[in-house]
This record gives structure tokens, sequence and C-alpha cells, in this order.
């Protein structure tokens, strides 16, 4: 294939615009399309027949011993006969660069069959019979092939390729291949492509394949048929408009598709689909699907697989086809086809981000295809709108969110531990460069998502959902975030075999990742239900550095907690006061759900620090028993032990200055009880969510550092 420089060079702007289509991309199709023209062009050129061709089939074998054998043939005379000059009947050789054109390769897509053209391919390591079978077969069935034979009839030069078939009854000729290529190979098994060099004049040279028309026709016609009896359709053509060139020709229904995604077999694609008027729902050209088939090693660098699915992120000109456009997708393609370690999405913003921002107006082809049955597919979430952008925005701001903000970063704090925990071994709670890499491999919603198994995985698979709708630039439903997030948590909180404690990295990874796509300038959450509009709006952190403790209005008298608490309530919508008065509003449910949690996770804390019990609230309340039913029980039960605490450290320490965790217990006594939960309208995940986000606040709510503050007299167990 071309590099970029050499293909620029090779196909100057009025050369290549004159090869482009006219209109601009609109449909997959038109993409392929494209991508068909680019890669025949930088591969075999321009010309009536190098669409047909398949040199990247043998690509691997240019230049190895022994991956050429040719059977030559002299057809000058009256009667046909095999070579005997000094190369013989029989050459081995090497395949090299330059015979890449001569020989004309166009590969069958299918383990059994010949080739389309005369020049086949064995299979690796070929044992001397097998590879005499196939040179035999040269003769005795590509020549003899009912539509090789039909063309023949049709062609001047077809006089050759019957001389070729009358060959192939010489039982001697035949054992002359096979005893001549056994000798010539001294017993070794070869890969080869298999060929045939003829002498039609008496004083001429031997010809390859690609320098004699009749057969690039023959080869034509072959691959040609099978654009319309594949499927086991008889004849699945007509002459319709073709929807590529938008001209009148004749349409092919059964055509390949890079994507296997408009296969006659698409039954959820074209329903009530009869096989042979596939041409009338799907018609394209022989010539167009010819070239759309050559799509597919730039369609295939382009896609990834993750979750048991393909995802296909294919860049595409927007708007006209202008040459200098052109040359940057073809080496976009180029490059993406050379770097096998990193997604599509990466080398598009390797290569783009040199560019200005009036230059990077590429758009993406974004899909997701699960194999459902055999040769039958789910399509997710197709689009031709995708941009770079998305993934590549929703990367940095999650890096900024967590490094920056207050609801994460200690900076803003003196003595007392930010809301959230955070841990470097937490992909979305540091920031890294691989984030790009996380958001366009979907790892992004694997480390909080409920876990699958990505050999059983289904069509419905939320996690694919999700990366689809972010690479496009669709909002995820908050539902389904909140659904996800509390079954993972769930899972790993009854898993014994993984349980170490509460999972507050995790929550504290899906809060983080709610609050970036909540993000003003992504608006990558949605929801349908009014009572959850709060939670898709983006919250305002503080982004500066706090003042120092003793410059802080202690809001409550003077518990460093406190202006926390506070600050991280009113600083998040889904949870602030200041929403309560929207009449679809559940904050103040929610927040006393969060409430509740944050009093569980920090006289739990204390149990386990101060008290040494290996069993705290956090364990005797897990997320999955919290309802509606249920929550004014839990909480009753958890301020009664706050207040057994208190009195005991009363008894211990004197004077006590309040109730323990009163910034958290003044304000849960308010709102749980008003209304009661039983009148609650919040939905159990929601719920439930907000509990585990309390718990992981209520567990990291203490000074910094912990273990040096337990170990100074100077500061009370009070202080916690």
């Amino acid at each position: 294939m071309l590099s970029p420089d050499t293909f620029r060079e090779k196909y100057p702007p009025d050369e290549l615009e004159a090869e482009l289509p006219e209109s601009p991309i609109g449909s997959l199709r038109d993409l392929q399309y494209l991508y068909g023209k680019l890669y025949t062009l930088a591969t075999t050129g321009g010309g009536e027949y190098a669409p047909y061709l398949t040199p990247d089939a043998a690509g691997d074998l240019v230049d190895t011993d022994s991956s050429l054998i040719v059977v030559r043939v002299d057809v000058s005379g009256d009667d046909p006969r095999l070579a005997d000059d000094k190369l013989g009947s029989v050459q081995v050789t090497r395949y090299t660069g330059d015979l890449i054109q001569q020989v004309g390769h166009c590969k069958y897509p299918a383990a059994r069959g010949i080739d389309h053209s005369v020049t086949h391919q064995a299979g690796r390591n070929s044992d001397p019979e097998k590879l005499a079978r196939y040179a035999k077969e040269r003769l005795t069935k590509w020549a003899t092939d009912d539509v090789v034979t039909e063309a023949a009839g049709e062609h001047p030069e077809g006089w050759i390729i019957e001389r070729l078939a009358e060959l192939s009854e010489n039982e001697a000729a035949l054992d002359t291949i096979a005893d001549t290529l056994a000798r010539k190979l001294g017993g070794e098994s070869t890969t080869a492509l298999l060929t045939v060099q003829v002498k039609t004049e008496p004083d001429g040279e031997y010809q390859w394949p690609g320098d004699i028309d009749v057969f690039r026709e023959a080869m034509r016609q072959r691959k040609l048929s099978k654009l319309v009896t594949k499927n086991k359709a008889d004849d699945s053509s007509g002459d319709a408009t073709d929807l590529v060139t938008g001209s009148p020709a004749r349409t092919v229904g059964t055509s390949e598709d890079p994507q296997n995604y408009f296969l006659g077999k698409q039954l959820e694609k074209f329903p009530g689909l009869n096989i042979e008027e596939a041409w009338r729902s799907h018609p394209i050209s022989e010539d167009a699907a010819i070239t759309v088939m050559n799509a597919d090693t730039f369609v295939e660098a382009c896609t990834y697989r993750t979750f048991g699915a393909k995802v296909y992120y294919l860049p595409y000109v927007f708007g006209r086809l202008a040459p200098e456009k052109v040359y940057r997708l073809y080496e976009l393609l180029y490059r993406t086809v050379e770097d096998e370690e990193t997604t599509p999405i990466e080398d598009a913003y390797r290569e783009e981000r040199r560019k200005t921002l009036q230059e990077q107006d590429f758009r993406f082809y974004v899909s997701a295809v699960m194999p459902h049955q055999m040769s039958r597919y789910d399509v997710f979430g197709e689009t031709l709108n995708g941009r770079l952008h998305y993934p590549k925005q929703l990367a940095i701001t999650h890096n900024e969110f967590v490094q920056t903000v207050s609801a994460f970063n200690r900076d803003h704090y003196t003595d007392w531990t930010a809301p959230l925990p955070t841990n470097q071994n937490w992909g979305l709670l540091e920031t890294n460069d691989g984030q790009l890499h996380t958001v366009s491999t979907g790892w992004y919603f694997r480390q909080t998502f409920a876990e699958r198994d990505d050999d059983d995985a289904d069509a419905d698979d939320p996690r694919i959902e999700a990366l689809i709708s972010v690479l496009s630039g669709e909002a995820v439903a908050v539902d389904v975030l909140l659904e996800e997030y509390v079954n993972r948590i769930i899972d790993e909180q009854t898993d014994d075999s993984e349980h170490e404690g509460f999972p507050s990295f995790l929550v504290a990874s899906q809060f983080a990742q709610l609050c970036v796509l909540a993000d003003d300038d992504l608006k990558l959450l949605q929801t349908t239900d009014p009572s959850k509009n709060q939670i898709t709006q983006q919250p305002e952190y503080d982004r500066d550095t706090m003042p120092s403790l003793d410059e802080i209005t202690i809001a409550d008298g003077g518990h460093p907690a406190a202006p926390k608490l506070e600050s991280f309530i009113s600083e998040t919508p889904a949870l602030s006061p200041a929403n309560d008065d929207d009449p679809d509003s559940v904050t103040s449910q929610r927040r006393g759900a969060f409430l509740l949690g944050a009093l569980v996770g920090d006289i739990g804390s204390y149990q386990e620090y101060s008290e040494d019990r290996s069993t705290t609230l956090v364990d005797q309340y897990p997320v999955k028993s919290i309802t509606r039913s249920r929550i004014k029980k839990v909480t009753q039960e958890t301020v009664a032990k706050t207040l057994t605490y208190t009195r005991q450290e009363k008894k211990q320490q004197g004077n006590y200055p309040g109730t323990k965790a009163d910034h958290i217990v003044d304000r849960l006594r308010d709102t749980i009880l008003n209304p009661e939960p039983e009148e609650w309208e919040i939905e159990t995940d929601d719920l439930r969510f907000y509990y585990a986000l309390g718990v992981t606040y209520g567990m990291n709510d203490h000074p910094w550092n912990r273990d040096e503050t337990d170990a100074n007299d100077s500061i009370s167990e009070e202080e916690h």
C-alpha cells in the first residue's frame, strides 16, 4: 500500500478528484465506497480490473521462498502442451512485489472453493500432494468452470482458455505437472500462490494472467457471479438505480459487505426480505459492490472489539470530497492500518490534535455489531454524526474533574479529609494519560457497571449502549447508570470471595463518572423522569484552594466537618436544599438517604478504628437492605447507636460538647421524618445509590492524618 506521501505524489489533486464520488458522504455505503476507492488506488491502482484484485490476501507471501508455483503452457501450436524450455513445465519461484499485478490474484473469501482468478492461494504449509492437485486444477477446474467458459466464449481471446481446458484432458500432461512439482519441492511443504503462464505466439514470451485480457475478464465475471447467487439465491439481480452513484445500472442483491450488515440474511434489517429480490431492497451496481468490498482493510483497521461486540469508528470527510481533505483521510486510514496497538479513536486524536479547530472537520460513522446467530447480527446505535470531540473531551473533563474539584481533592481542606476518597490504583479517581483509551475501549464503563461475562454477552448489554452513546455524543440515561451502579455495589458487597469491606472507591468512581457525564459542555446525561433532573445537573464544586481551617466560617459552632458537609450538599444539585421547592423534586428524600449513609459510614468507621469491631453498622446495613419502608427503622437504630457512643464517651472523657456526629444527626432527623419515608416517591436505585454515596462520605470523614491523630492525645475522640 502506498505511503501517504507517495499516494499524494502519484495522485495529484486533479487526478484524485476525478476518481472521487461527486456527492458528499450521506450513508454507510457511500463511506465504504470511498474507502474502497482509496484502497484500490493505493494498491492495484486505477483501471477496469483493479478493483477486482485482492493484493493483500497473499501479502505475507511476498519475497518468501517457494511462494509462487507456475504451470507453464504453450498454446501457440496446433495442440496445447506443457513448456519444454529450460524453465520447464512447472516453475517454483519467489512471489515478488513486481509480480502482484501480473499474477492478478482475486481471492474467493471462503474456506472452500477455487479463487476467482486462475491464480489460486493454497493453504498454509500445504504438502506437495495437495499443491500438485491445486496446480492441475488451474487446467482441470478453473479453465472448465461454467462462468469462465461462458466468458471465454464471448471474448476474442477465449480460445486461450479453451486450449487450457483441452490440455486438462491430457493425463500424461497432468502427471508431468505432479511429478515435476514434487521433484522441485523435494518433498517440502510450502505456502504459495499457484498460477499459469501461457505462450500464445510461436516466437513470443510466456505471459502472466495479468497480461492476458481474457483471463482478467473471466476473473471479473466469476467474481460478479457470486454477487447474485450468494446465500442460495439463483439470480438476485435486476435493473435499478445504483444507491451509491445514483445512475441506472444492473444492480446486485447479495454482494459481500465489509460489516456483514447488508447481507441477505439480515432479516431484521430488511423485514420480509425475499433473497431473489434483494436487489430491489438494496440496489447497488456491480462495480460499486466490488469497490465496497475493497473497503475491508480500512474498515477492519478502524474496528476493535469490546464487551463481545465489534465497534466501528470509521472516519470520513464531512462535506465536499476536496482532495486536500481526502489526503488527510487517507493518511489517517494508513496510520490506523499500520498501528495495531491503539484504537482508531486514539489514532484519530493523535493525527487531528495537530490541526487547527477549523481543520478538525472529520466525522465518524459509529456503531457496534454483536453476533446474534451465525451470519446474523444486532446493530447498536448507528450514527454518521460521531465526532472525536465527544470521547476526547470526556477523557479530558474527567481528568480535570478529579484533579481539581473539592469533592475529591484534599488540597481544599487543611486538617480534614476531602468529601470522597481517591486512590491512585483506581483509574477514575486519578488523572492518567490513558483516559482516552479507557473511554474508547469501554473500560470507562466496565469499571463501574455490573459485571458480565463477555463470552456470554447479549444484545441488551448496557455497557455497549453507554459506550456507543458516548462515542456518538448521545446522552446516557440516568436510570441505566443508577441501576448498573447499584447492581455492581451489591455484587461487590455480597461476593464473599472478593469482599474486602465496603466498596468505597467503587462508589466514589461511579459518582465521579456521574458528575463528569453531567458536565454542561458534554451533556452526556439525560432523564425523562422529572424527579431525576437534578442528577443530570453539573455540580459546582469549589475548584480553588479553600481558606485555612481558621478562616472557615464554622456553621454549627465548631465542628470542622460541618462546613464540608454543608458545602458538599449545597453544591451537589441532586442533594441540594435549593432544589426542594421544585414540585417534582425528591432532593430532600435523596438527601435523607445520603445523610443516613453518611452517619452509618461515620459510626461504622468509629466502630472499626476505635472499638476494634470486625462487624460494623456498614456491614449491618448493606446497600441492598435499604428501602423506603426500612429506611426509617435503620435511621432510628443508627441514631440510637450514635447516642450510645456519645454517652459512653461522656463517661470516659467528662464534658462532651453535644451529640457525636451531630453535624449529620441533626440534619438527618429533620430530613428522614418530614415527610415520613413510607410516603416518599424516590425510586429504589436512586435511594440506594445515594445511601452508598453517603456511606462512602461518612467512612472518609475524619481528621487528616487519622493515624497520627489517633496517636495524638491533644485531639480528642469527640472531634471524630
